[in-house]
């Protein structure tokens, strides 16, 4: 069985992305979390570029990995010095990481018109490095940056930028597709083209990885077809994240590998904690969970068609091309206006509800429910909402707060920005509290001010973010008196979940939808505690 070696560059290419970014003790928690999967290689940084880059390898010597090798990532040497006169290599020396990545230019375009170099001194640039690189005794495996690019433009050229890494001792041979254009037809091609090349000049058994960009959408594809031609690594992210369009997806690498190619490159139960990965790395990035992302979004195994529902509930298999709990993911059925009973008694069960047990009609239920979403609500999107509707429903609902007033008031002179106050009276057991605080608009105000008053009352709250808030005109022929549909998405270290709120007044649907998200959570975990 074969076993490709993951490589993971989140903590390095990853931070290159649009809004991506990293304290030093998020970098710390995240190697963790690689480590604790099973990551073989975690690209830890570029030493020689900042302080804090070297800062970060002294932190991770404090602390042990046991499953991955940490890595740091550089350039070979400056044209026209020694590589012990290069201070990038050296920082690469000194921050005592077991392996390096060196990259080198593979594109004669680069080499002439980017570099302003020499074909011929390039290849010293390339053999030099890496030599004393080894001469340290580290591992080194060499990224060939624009290698599909330079092959396609000069494939001499680019084959003898590899026999320099090789004469220069380098382990591995990275290919990297750094401008994503490059497609799986062609990586596949190239690659079983550079071995044979390889094997003429007399190196047989090289060993081959992928590092490949998503700009056309290919990143994984590609990572594939480079493991089918006979590479034994794959660079990639968590998520994707990188410069651009992004980096090779790991979270849908490893399952493809795993599940679909019986690569035995992580285990099984490794392979589970997939879903909660990618979670942690979106929160500690501050990066919105992509709802479509394969095998570990939110939506992957999400069905609404009514006769998809009836046919998992027989039979997953029918629409869905693996099981869902292998990647640590959920099977999902949404209830909208499209819903027939198989989705109300499929999602009931998922909620945790026996119908059952219980004198529910569900054929009330989704004709209340196809009401509503005429009204501009819709629940397909809106777990939370719709798990409270049910409660009501089933006369089950226990209201753990209820609201006895607000005010919000928004301020604004020629001189100043708007400024939002809210004041809120609530109820908790017969308990009253009113507090008040400000916010970045009248929402977040109102918010803050719910927050604050909960918080005397519920600790559960403290981990309970809200992360995205939408709105929507439901029908624009109203002018300002349309009514508007509010969308907030909440989250807290174990779930996401999604509330709404309709009315022609914005304040007053999103204080419905921002309700509806504290009662869910404290219901939640409330739940769960007694």
């Amino acid at each position: 069985m074969k076993k490709t070696l993951l490589f993971d560059t989140t903590l390095r290419d990853g931070t290159q992305g649009e809004n991506i970014s990293f304290t030093p003790e998020d970098k710390l928690r995240v190697a963790q979390k690689l480590d604790d999967i099973g990551i073989h290689y975690i690209e830890c940084g570029w030493p020689g570029s900042s302080p804090g880059a070297m800062e970060f390898f002294k932190m991770l010597q404090g602390i042990s990995l046991k499953h991955t090798v940490v890595t740091a990532f550089g350039s070979t040497r400056r044209p026209g010095i020694r590589p012990e006169e290069d201070a990038n290599l050296a920082a690469l020396i000194e921050c005592q990481a077991p392996a390096i990545t060196l990259f080198g230019k593979t594109w004669d375009l680069h080499v002439l018109e980017i570099m302003g170099n020499t074909l011929e001194e390039n290849l010293a640039m390339i053999t030099d490095s890496i030599g004393f690189i080894k001469h340290h005794g580290l591992e080194l495996l060499y990224d060939a940056e624009h290698f599909f690019d330079g092959y396609k433009a000069n494939p001499d050229y680019a084959m003898e930028t590899l026999v320099a890494a090789l004469k220069g001792g380098a382990d591995m041979l990275v290919l990297c597709d750094t401008n994503g254009g490059s497609l799986p037809h062609e990586v596949e091609g190239i690659i079983h083209e550079v071995m044979a090349k390889l094997g003429d000049k007399g190196f047989t058994n090289v060993s081959f990885g992928i590092h490949a960009h998503n700009d056309c959408a290919m990143g994984v594809a590609n990572a594939i077809a480079a493991v089918r031609a006979g590479a034994s690594m794959v660079q990639g992210t968590i998520n994707g994240y990188g410069e651009r369009c992004g980096n090779t997806d790991l979270t849908a690498v490893i399952p493809i590998l795993c599940l679909k190619m019986n690569d035995s490159c992580m285990d099984s139960e490794n392979i589970k904690k997939l879903k909660s990965l990618s979670r942690f790395v979106s929160e500690t990035s501050n990066m919105i969970p992509l709802s479509s992302r394969p095998f570990v979004g939110r939506s992957a195994f999400t069905h609404k068609a009514g006769v998809h529902v009836s046919a998992i509930m027989k039979n997953p298999v029918a629409y869905e091309h693996m099981e869902p709990t292998l990647v640590g993911n959920t099977r999902r059925v949404l209830v909208s206006d499209q819903s027939g009973r198989s989705n109300i008694e499929y999602k009931a069960k998922e909620l945790g509800i026996d119908l059952e047990s219980e004198a529910f009609d569900t054929r009330r239920f989704v004709s209340e429910i196809k009401l509503l979403e005429q009204d501009g609500y819709q629940y397909d999107i809106a777990d939370g909402s719709l798990k409270i509707l049910m409660d009501k429903f089933r006369l089950q609902h226990k209201p753990r707060f209820e609201l006895e007033a607000f005010r919000v008031t928004v301020e604004k002179d020629k001189e100043r920005p708007c400024t939002s106050h809210a004041m809120i009276k609530i109820a908790v057991d017969g308990k009253t509290e009113i507090t008040a605080a400000e916010g970045a608009g009248p929402v977040s105000a109102l918010d803050n001010a719910l927050r604050k008053g909960l918080d005397k009352f519920y600790d559960q709250i403290a981990d309970m973010h809200l992360v995205d808030f939408k709105v929507r005109v439901i029908d624009g022929r109203d002018g300002t008196e349309a009514k508007v549909r509010v969308l907030i998405e909440s989250r807290d270290h174990e779930d996401i979940w999604t509330t709404v709120g309709v009315s022609e007044d914005i304040i007053e649907a999103s204080w419905q939808a921002l309700e509806d998200s504290f009662q869910y959570k404290l219901a939640k975990s409330l739940n769960k505690s007694s």
